[in-house]
């Protein structure tokens, strides 16, 4: 590093941990559009902030790989380290799949995840969505993170990959448990995991209508049908597609969590969007994109690795140095948003899914949008006159510089009774 660069910043710094925005700006008017930060144990890495940059990043994988294994700083990092589960090395998992074998591995998601049936799907939402406001609606007032975002996106997710009806309250704990990343994520991490096996293992002997299912006829031989990457040797093992699946619960789950929290704390909190609480929908979807743009549930991904020397938005970026991706700070870059302030209307040009070969599928964006969709409008259909319990200034966001989502969004409004075998 040049000595005179701006020092480092902490990505785990409690600006990170809370209100960014004005961060971003900062670092971008001191470091450009690639800052250098730090991760926990001082270990280096770089901050593309830059919404030009990030596009060359993501839209290069050749130079700056998802392979994990080029990175320089393995040597530094203790077995302990707290974000091993973001920064894996030897996943078998769709995550740090280059090339060839990525492009057939997201074929093979991707076309599971295609083959839901938009009607299930969005009859799944509405059923659990409805069951979740059934427990609270009598009530007259409810936290709409802990009590109903939070619960919902892995119980449909869990039905559509196959798992029993039964099973999706725990599963919902240990997934929550393993991206709070609190002392029970490791075993919130094992519990997903043997279910997930268990489950592949019996779909493979029991085939089903189902998203595992699906990716297990697929991975036995490998590429589309009929395709490219047929045969034995294109084939995906069981530990692989249980990875896989993993690996789209987890990123299904949170994101879609955060997405319906911060819609919800927009529409309670804006003007712009009080018409919605009357029963309009046009301004939910405006909502929802608008999160997407402002106030994105991703906000930093880790991440890419240089797979040579080479400058990035004026930076010397070494051979294996990590590039960690600011999807929300690139979201508010001037120099593509010279008016921050506008509306950003129907423009879906930002990064909150990503770019690129490792971008989320488009089948799973369409998934997550009907369950978030969903999820916001049997709220107002069920609870019309809602608002919130406590001043808006005093809600908290959960503390990561990597996902932006509500601790808590306590609502209060008229009791109502629960919907009588609606969904029996």
């Amino acid at each position: 590093m040049n000595p005179a660069d701006p020092a480092p910043v902490r990505l785990n710094g409690p600006r990170f941990l809370a209100e960014p925005a004005e961060l971003y700006r900062e670092l971008r008017r001191e470091h450009g559009a690639v800052a250098s930060v730090l991760l926990d144990g001082d270990i280096p890495a770089w901050l593309v902030l830059g919404y030009r940059e990030l596009h060359q990043v993501t839209g290069d994988p050749v130079l700056f790989s998802r392979d994990s294994g080029l990175w320089n700083q393995w040597d530094r990092v203790p077995g302990d380290w707290p974000l091993l589960p973001l920064i894996g090395r030897g996943q078998p998992s769709i995550l740090y799949t280059v090339g060839e074998r990525h492009r057939e591995r997201a074929a093979m998601v991707s076309d599971a995840l295609e083959a839901v049936d938009a009607f299930e799907l969005r009859t799944l939402a509405e059923r659990f969505a409805d069951e979740l406001i059934d427990a609270v609606c009598a009530k007259g007032a409810t936290d709409l993170v802990a009590d109903y975002a939070a619960l919902l996106p892995v119980r449909v997710l869990a039905t559509l990959y196959g798992f029993a009806d039964e099973q999706g309250p725990g599963l919902v704990a240990a997934l929550n448990d393993m991206v709070d990343g609190h002392e029970d994520a490791i075993a919130g991490q094992l519990h997903v995991a043997a279910a997930m096996a268990h489950l592949v293992a019996d779909r493979a002997a029991r085939p089903a209508d189902d998203v595992v299912s699906r990716m297990l006829a697929r991975g036995h031989t490998g590429g589309r049908a009929g395709g490219h990457g047929g045969g034995a040797a294109g084939g995906f093992t069981h530990e692989e597609i249980t990875q896989d699946l993993m690996v789209m619960m987890a990123a299904g789950h949170q994101p879609t969590t955060d997405w319906i929290g911060n819609s919800l704390r927009l529409m309670l909190t804006d003007e712009r969007f009080a018409a919605s609480l009357f029963g309009g929908r046009r301004s939910v979807a405006e909502a929802m994109n608008e999160v997407l743009w402002e106030d994105t549930p991703t906000q930093n991904v880790a991440g890419r690795w240089a797979a040579r020397d080479t400058r990035l938005g004026g930076r010397a970026v070494r051979a294996g140095d990590l590039l960690l991706l600011g999807l929300q700070a690139a979201n508010h870059d001037p120099q593509v948003r010279t008016h921050s302030s506008a509306l950003t209307g129907g423009n879906s040009a930002h990064f909150s899914f990503g770019h690129g070969e490792h971008r989320c599928p488009f089948p799973a964006q369409e998934i997550a949008e009907v369950i978030a969709r969903t999820a916001i409008e049997v709220v107002l259909d069920r609870l019309p006159d809602i608002d919130l319990a406590v001043p808006a200034k005093s809600l908290t966001r959960r503390p990561s510089p990597w996902l932006r989502g509500l601790t808590s969004l306590p609502v209060r409004f008229t009791p109502a009774p629960p919907l009588s075998g609606a969904h029996a």
